[in-house]
């Protein structure tokens, strides 16, 4: 053409869009997702560290999806993206010593930042390479971009000088015994056991042991749990963990892409591979299967699978897994049995949570250390609401022992960051929450925890434990949240005082 050209999409390192330019494909590169993974990336890259550049995954979840969500626009990657005045982390005014307990995404966070700031931290990982769930991921087809993720945290556990641990299982004892100031557990979500008969069958495996190769897997396989997992599970069995997006001719095959020159709207009729298994997803819930997956990428998980003849079924009841394979009953006024003949059933694996529930005082938790489960019922609530909920009922614990401030839950609730907890009005008195100077204030939606220090962190500076926010208002400390310099937080009875407004009618 003989205009200036300007191409976007999936652009998300320099040396790609150098690439696009110096071969004269386009005379401009436009790139959005990316600056929100790291805003500094230009500035990385003309100073020669691309290799600290916090790649964009493409996974919409936090940036996309809440466009379509009405909700505010971040970056499962850095929380920080559209929050930078309220997260703002400077340096601690004295070194700690901090045990994290887990590198997963949420520990590798609250880890490299604790060091960022000063503190001397030590990163236990019972594993012996970092990542936890993102190595998991990263081996699913079309999720190959999730290990930028790790490479990205690697240089930076080396910038910041964290001391890695990797294959360590530490005990509480042992943390106790070390003396740390502070201590965090991320040590990620609790799967847990769909209870379902015969589940001890040798036929039965987890996703973990699919995912990392560790069990073999026959031709037929039922999947039970139809959400992220189960698509990832699927999509990694029926394309038998080849990466068919790295191959441009076959992706085009599978999603009838073509040449406009040669197909009218470069639209051909889609030629998807044979599937590697015969795979048969199953979900408790009657709703659609796949139905909370994300709006952006949800439709595309399912077409998928659908072109390759994966049956998906809910309002499944898994009666018993025997040598014959899977029977189960579907429907509630005439229900039917079926006995499903797989040569290999996938469940959720259950795991220990010792850590969380014989922790030391001062913990914090880091990202989702809960459990894990197939959406339907009272156990399978997000597990965000469930990280609320318990912390709703640890406050009314302390409410009733009287040992609440009621100020402290005045000053959240005004600033939004206990949703529902603004109903929660305590008598007055003295609270030493566990883990509330443990350095974590976490990211409930993107379930990245990001950490801060009760003297000067997101929450601005705070009297030492045990504290009382209430007399930090009395007595003129400021507290930064939403912008620095905010007015301190006001008492339940001075925001009664206040007049209100007349409405206009």
């Amino acid at each position: 053409v003989g205009i200036p050209l300007c191409t976007t999409n999936r652009i998300n390192a320099p040396e790609v869009a150098e690439e696009i330019l110096a071969s004269g494909g386009a005379d401009m590169v436009s790139m959005a997702r990316p600056f929100l993974a790291d805003p500094d990336l230009v500035r990385k890259a003309a100073e020669g560290r691309a290799d600290e550049i916090n790649t964009c995954i493409a996974c919409n979840q936090a940036c996309l999806d809440h466009v379509f969500d009405g909700r505010e626009v971040s970056c499962l990657v850095n929380p920080r993206a559209c929050r930078e005045t309220v997260l703002v982390f400077p340096v601690a005014a004295a070194r700690r010593r901090v045990a994290v307990v887990g590198a997963g995404p949420a520990g590798l966070a609250c880890a490299t930042e604790l060091a960022a700031r000063g503190h001397a931290v030590d990163l236990f990982e019972a594993a012996g390479e970092v990542g936890g769930q993102f190595n998991l991921a990263k081996r699913v087809p079309g999720k190959e971009e999730f290990a930028e993720t790790l490479r990205y945290f690697a240089r930076r556990i080396e910038r910041t000088g964290v001391s890695l641990k990797l294959g360590k299982r530490v005990t509480a004892e042992e943390l106790i015994a070390a003396k740390y100031d502070e201590v965090v557990l991320a040590t990620g979500v609790v799967p847990r056991s769909p209870g379902i008969p015969g589940q001890e069958h040798p036929k039965v495996v987890s996703y973990v042991d699919v995912l990392l190769g560790r069990k073999s897997v026959g031709e037929r396989v039922a999947i039970v749990g139809a959400g992220g997992i189960g698509f990832d599970v699927a999509t990694f069995l029926v394309e038998d963990g080849a990466p068919s997006g790295r191959d441009l001719e076959r992706w085009k095959a599978e999603w009838g892409v073509a040449d406009p020159e040669t197909a009218r709207g470069g639209l051909v009729k889609p030629r998807p591979a044979k599937a590697a298994r015969r795979v048969t997803l199953l979900q408790r819930k009657a709703t659609r299967p796949g139905a909370g997956l994300a709006k952006t990428t949800g439709w595309i998980h399912r077409a998928a699978l659908k072109a390759k003849g994966v049956e998906m079924l809910a309002g499944v009841r898994y009666d018993r897994v025997d040598d014959a394979g899977l029977t189960i009953t579907r429907g509630t006024k005439s229900p039917e049995t079926r006995l499903l003949e797989v040569d290999t059933v996938v469940l959720p694996h259950p795991l220990v949570r010792d850590l969380v529930d014989r922790a030391p005082e001062r913990v914090g938790l880091a990202g989702r250390v809960r459990r894990a489960g197939m959406r339907g019922g009272e156990e399978d609530r997000p597990m965000e609401r469930v990280a609320v909920d318990e912390l709703e009922r640890e406050l009314a614990r302390l409410r009733q022992a009287g040992r609440l401030d009621p100020d402290l839950l005045a000053h959240l609730a005004d600033r939004g960051l206990l949703g529902r907890l603004a109903r929660v009005d305590p008598p007055a008195g003295r609270v030493h929450l566990p883990g509330a100077e443990a350095g974590l204030l976490v990211d409930q939606e993107e379930a990245v925890a990001v950490p801060h220090e009760a003297e000067d962190g997101a929450l601005g500076r705070l009297p030492a434990r045990p504290f009382d926010l209430g007399e930090a208002a009395r007595t003129g400390d400021r507290v930064r949240a939403g912008r620095q310099g905010a007015s301190p937080a006001r008492s339940p009875a001075s925001r009664r005082a206040r007049p209100r407004r007349r409405r206009r009618r």
